[in-house]
């Protein structure tokens, strides 16, 4: 039987939409034809390079036009995507080296020789420049692309690394596929036919999951090597663009920008937000242009497709949906027993897109993979109709006395105070009571003081849940790749602070 992938669906338009426009990078179009052709003439010189098929070709570069190429070359030849932050230390880049063993590492000339490094200490891996992949577009005509198994291992995520060791996360042929089309068919307008702005960079399943997503429905892929607020409404106004999906903090800079009010946004049919709060004036201001933020619930273990619907959306900001076509949630309580509507306890999903496992690592992947369902360990609730609230992230409960007090809740009662901008809260080690809530606040300092910080989350929270610890950063709070604030860097960084802060209360 003809295979269900991403590989097929890619040849596919390539002869039904060969004069359509697969990838729009900063301004240069690649047609559907143009760019399986490309690939393919990837996969050649990845072949001659000594590249098999499930053989690992390893990243670290910046998002580029040839980055994209070459994870669709690397799909074409059979071997197995493995994208690696740019942001990667030499010790970091060494342990990717470790675990995915590949048999090719490609960089960009700014990572040339931190990849050379890392190489040093033994690895086996031929290095070779993310640039040499240009010139093969004009090259001799290709061979016939590698068909693979739905399967088949096609790329290999790290998670963001906001909760523990960083995995890689393998997603196979099939299960992107299935991605997809269950999104497809939920939004028509993402499909066929359909634009999508890309924000997300490569080494994150914002960046490659959606990349593949895209060319497997026909849809036109806009995208630019950093994002800027100013270039993305440009995009999204001047070329209608049917799609955005992003962080938070993406549609926040959006919305920031003087020339939002007057820019043209309806041709934006799908708007998915996610990765941090979203708060009630952002939505408003969406809405005021005719654009419904929908709030999404995912991982990188699972993609992120599954948006809260029109009544949801429309009624309830706060909640993410009821899961999608071919997938759905649950909720259990540390029994292992399902828990009652409105009941917190940890997120389960179920679904034909998932993630098949964790690369090389079989017990995680039994642990967190059992009897059909993806154990998140994330918090949250689902109402009667099947709704799902997250609360927060489990690493994120702090355990103050015997009690347990959820990070994000604190947070989100924070971020209420004028000025604020950016808020986390974190477990302080605490004499008393074990843990006590730090909260670490960015915004308009000059209009923020600590101590109204706590007053204001005495008057809406539990005693034990408020803050006896506030630092105001001036500067944003950091990021990871996929935009959501280093809650890891914080804690390092605040780890031993509280032995010299001044406890507030």
């Amino acid at each position: 039987m003809m295979g269900f992938t991403v590989s097929r669906a890619l040849k596919w338009w390539a002869w039904e939409k060969p004069d359509r426009v697969a990838l729009n990078y900063e301004g240069e179009p690649v047609t559907y034809a143009g760019l399986y052709d490309w690939g393919r003439k990837v996969a050649d010189w990845l072949r001659t390079e000594g590249v098999a098929p499930g053989d690992r070709v390893m990243m670290v570069a910046e998002n580029s036009l040839e980055y994209a190429v070459l994870l669709v070359g690397t799909m074409l030849a059979g071997a197995i995507a493995a994208p690696v932050t740019f942001r990667s230390s030499e010790r970091e880049v060494q342990r990717a080296l470790a675990l995915l063993e590949p048999r090719l590492l490609v960089a960009d000339c700014g990572h040339m020789e931190l990849c050379r490094a890392a190489l040093g200490k033994g690895a086996n891996a031929v290095l070779r420049a993310i640039e040499s992949v240009r010139g093969l577009r004009d090259g001799p005509d290709p061979s016939a692309a590698h068909v693979p198994a739905p399967e088949d291992a096609l790329f290999i995520i790290g998670t963001s690394g906001s909760t523990g060791q960083p995995k890689g996360v393998v997603y196979t042929q099939g299960t992107t596929m299935a991605y997809a089309a269950e999104f497809a068919i939920m939004e028509p307008a993402t499909g066929n036919g359909g634009s999508v702005l890309a924000a997300g960079p490569y080494s994150s399943s914002s960046g490659t999951l959606l990349l593949f997503q895209f060319l497997s429905v026909g849809a036109t892929i806009f995208a630019e090597n950093r994002f800027t607020p100013e270039r993305a409404l440009e995009l999204l106004s001047r070329n209608r663009i049917t799609a955005f999906l992003a962080s938070t903090i993406f549609f926040e800079r959006l919305a920031a920008l003087p020339e939002f009010e007057a820019a043209d946004l309806s041709a934006l049919a799908f708007a998915q937000i996610g990765g941090a709060r979203v708060g009630p004036a952002l939505t408003a201001k969406f809405k005021a242009k005719g654009v419904v933020l929908r709030q999404a619930y995912g991982c990188t273990e699972a993609g992120g497709a599954w948006a809260a619907r029109d009544e949801t959306a429309l009624t309830d900001a706060t909640k993410c949906g009821p899961g999608g076509l071919f997938s759905e949630y649950a909720v259990i309580r540390p029994d292992g027993t399902i828990a009652d509507a409105g009941e917190p306890g940890e997120i389960l999903i179920r679904s034909a897109a998932m993630a098949a496992g964790y690369w090389k690592d079989a017990e995680q992947t039994a642990a967190t993979f059992r009897e059909g369902w993806l154990h998140t360990g994330d918090r949250g609730m689902l109402d009667t109709r099947g709704n799902l609230t997250f609360i927060d992230r489990i690493k994120d409960i702090i355990k103050s006395g015997g009690l347990n007090v959820s990070a994000m809740e604190v947070e989100n009662t924070i971020a209420e105070i004028d000025g604020v901008v950016e808020v986390v809260v974190l477990a302080a080690a605490d004499a008393e009571f074990g843990e006590t809530p730090l909260a670490v606040v960015h915004g308009d300092i000059a209009r923020i003081e600590p101590r109204e910080v706590v007053a204001h989350c005495r008057r809406e929270l539990a005693s034990y849940k408020v803050p006896r610890y506030v630092v105001l950063e001036a500067e944003a709070l950091p990021r990871l790749p996929s935009g959501k604030i280093d809650k890891n860097a914080l804690r390092a960084r605040f780890k031993d602070a509280t032995a010299t802060m001044e406890r507030i209360r």
